[in-house]
């Protein structure tokens, strides 16, 4: 979705947080939350909208508004880069820079530039629902690749569910059996992108204050991308489509933040699962705006990727639990 975008919580092997796409930093330590879970879980729900709002936007701007993908993407980092440095003040810039992993911090970075603009090209031609169903993909990802990159390995119940959950996502495109158009393969990479975004998150989570890998996480964007989108730039037609290049990093900075707060009233295995709501809003997004409506082979393929997820969490409880 986005950057999403792919931002959001992810199933993910014991000992770590989950977290969500385009942006999230659930990962991150947090201090010792207090239990409200109704609470987080109605924040986790809200960030999920929010998300949903942040592709259906971008969709909107490059097809409907036929603004140049590059200038979005842009624009989608710089409004949530002007946000922060507004709502914290410009001198706690200098403190937002202050890591002890540069290098990790700039990969991570990119990692998020590249999930955003793979997103928005996929969004270009496929439909929310398809892209949502595809990201779904990530929490199995983070499962698989957690081993060789963090030493988590997963067992062979869950890497039996993660084989399970690629099936859903076979069942969902259907190679072999329709044309699958190029695009799809725009998306998986950003869930791929998104999937190192996630794991790095982790890493520097032993190192860095939320806010410094928050702050790090849109640098790429809006530096890397400023020559690119000034060179394609193509001024929007009115006030309509200034308010939702606007909106961008409204929609990502917000969702951002509630879903760091959703995880000081509730832990990770509560409210992971409602990540699965972005197809809800996703497909309402989709049609509202867009009037597409979810085929049956999508919904097939997102359910066996959902109970796929939802496996994944039942045996990180389990696990915990032992």
């Amino acid at each position: 979705m986005a950057d999403k975008r792919r931002a959001g919580p992810v199933a993910a092997p014991p000992s770590a947080p989950a977290t969500r796409r385009d942006h999230g930093l659930a990962s991150d330590p947090m201090p010792a939350y207090s239990a409200n879970p109704l609470l987080a879980i109605g924040l986790m729900c809200l960030a999920t909208a929010l998300f949903s709002c942040l592709d259906a936007t971008a969709k909107f701007l490059v097809v409907k508004a036929e603004l140049p993908a590059t200038q979005v993407v842009w624009v989608r980092f710089m409004s949530q880069f002007l946000l922060i440095v507004v709502v914290l003040g410009a001198v706690s810039v200098p403190r937002l820079l202050a890591t002890t992993q540069l290098k990790h911090q700039m990969l991570r970075s990119v990692l998020m530039l590249a999930s955003t603009v793979f997103n928005f090209l996929a969004l270009q031609h496929l439909r929310l629902d398809q892209t949502s169903t595809i990201y779904f993909l990530t929490p199995l990802m983070v499962a698989l690749l957690a081993g060789p990159f963090l030493g988590e390995w997963v067992g062979w119940r869950r890497l039996v569910a993660i084989m399970i959950g690629f099936a859903g996502i076979l069942v969902a495109i259907r190679p072999g059996f329709t044309d699958v158009h190029y695009a799809v393969i725009f998306s998986l990479v950003s869930m791929v992108a998104y999937t190192g975004f996630i794991l790095l998150t982790r890493h520097l989570s032993r190192f860095d204050p939320v806010e410094v890998t928050l702050f790090y996480s849109l640098l790429a964007g809006a530096y890397g991308m400023a020559p690119f989108a000034l060179v394609d730039w193509v001024w929007p037609a009115g006030w309509l489509h200034w308010t939702l290049l606007a909106s961008l990093g409204v929609w990502g900075g917000i969702g951002h933040y509630l879903l760091i707060i959703a995880h000081r009233y509730a832990p990770a295995s509560t409210i992971a699962p409602f990540i699965y709501v972005s197809l809800l809003t996703h497909s309402v997004l989709g049609f509202l705006v867009f009037q597409d409506v979810p085929d049956r082979w999508t919904l097939a393929g997102a359910a066996v990727v959902i109970g796929a997820g939802l496996y994944l969490l039942h045996r990180e409880r389990v696990t915990r639990a032992r």
